[in-house]
């Protein structure tokens, strides 16, 4: 296999190729930019589409349009613009239509700035649009997995009927790394509720307006029951050292990759340590963590962001069976150094050293 040096964003993009993806509806924002300029370059030359929508809004509902079709699109951006997607959001989820939605986070609230974060983190997992419901979200840790969990998220797409988001730092989408390009997808499912084009068979629709309560009703219960199937089967997550660990870390995306860096350092000066790694951030691995809370001591959620948002999730999962600390701010990305430093002093506290 072919091995380059490539951003993470490239690798997005790269990956979405691969994945059969078709057309690209976006409109530029820092630090997602380079998706759109790699796609603008490369959709033509493979007989796909690019637009650069004029806003956020006309971009996700054009995805709805590609998507009604039975093509695979996507679209990226960052934490502002994702805001502005997040009723055609609701409506691709409440229509069933697969596509990927890429979030190369930045700091807010509002325009906030363009270092790094994971303060999304609340909008991509709760369903940001309006409404009951939910989308697959794949926290990637390095470029390699911005190729691979892209044409995961495809996948997962069409075998759910659902949009799946793609949700990582802007750090990891501007860091080089080589990457191992994946072989194209050559096969793909079939769409028979795709809109197509009528002529010899009935017509389809794709409608998300019900009046009646009764059919509303209907409607969000079916919906519910493919929520609990995506949570059965698709929930991913990393372990590392946590057998014995008496504090488990618990970090995504390239915090992930730093926090192995921290539970090594902090072995060696004695202390157990452990990290769980969520990879889908939704569905959230709940039972992995519950399990590790009957063993351990205390655990410590490490994020980008100021006040910590997964730890609301980590304190779900363990349900009070340990102490829940957290280590996070915005707008930088912190050295394993600073969060050793930090470890310790919650380990003086949990008398675990």
């Amino acid at each position: 296999m072919q091995r380059v040096l490539m951003k993470g964003n490239e690798a997005i993009a790269e990956g979405a190729i691969r994945a059969g993806c078709k057309a690209f509806f976006g409109y530029p924002i820092t630090p997602s930019s380079e998706i759109a300029e790699y796609m603008a370059r490369k959709m033509p030359a493979i007989g796909g589409v690019f637009v650069q929508a004029e806003s956020e809004l006309a971009a996700i509902n054009m995805v709805y349009g590609g998507a009604a079709t039975g093509f695979r699109v996507m679209t990226a951006s960052s934490g502002p613009g994702i805001s502005l997607k997040q009723e055609g959001i609701s409506f691709l989820a409440e229509g069933e239509l697969p596509c990927l939605i890429v979030d190369i986070c930045r700091g807010g609230p509002g325009l906030g700035g363009i270092q790094p974060s994971q303060a999304d983190y609340f909008q991509a997992t709760r369903g940001g649009g309006h409404g009951d419901y939910y989308i697959i979200v794949l926290a990637p840790s390095s470029a390699q997995e911005m190729m691979d969990f892209t044409m995961l998220g495809f996948e997962l797409a069409d075998k759910h009927r659902s949009p799946v988001m793609l949700m990582a730092e802007g750090t990891l989408g501007n860091l080089i790394e080589p990457v191992v390009l994946r072989n194209p997808v050559t096969e793909f499912v079939d769409k028979p509720w795709a809109i197509t084009g009528c002529k010899g068979r009935q017509p389809n629709i794709v409608n998300t307006l019900h009046m009646p309560v009764e059919e509303l009703q209907a409607r969000n219960k079916y919906l519910t029951q493919k929520y609990e199937a995506m949570r059965a089967q698709e929930v991913r997550y990393e372990e590392f050292l946590i057998e014995d660990a008496d504090l488990i870390l618990v970090a995504y995306g390239i915090m992930a990759r730093i926090a192995k860096k921290v539970v090594l350092t902090a072995r060696e000066i004695g202390i157990k340590t452990g990290l769980i790694r969520p990879i889908t951030l939704w569905p959230y691995p709940y039972g992995v963590l519950n399990k590790a809370a009957q063993t351990c001591k205390a655990m410590v959620s490490v994020e980008i962001s100021t006040t910590g948002q997964m730890i609301e999730d980590i304190r779900l999962a363990t349900e009070g069976k340990v102490p829940i600390h957290y280590i996070g701010e915005i707008g930088r990305t912190p050295n394993p150094e600073e969060i050793t430093q930090q470890l310790l002093v919650i380990a003086e506290k949990e008398g675990l050293r």
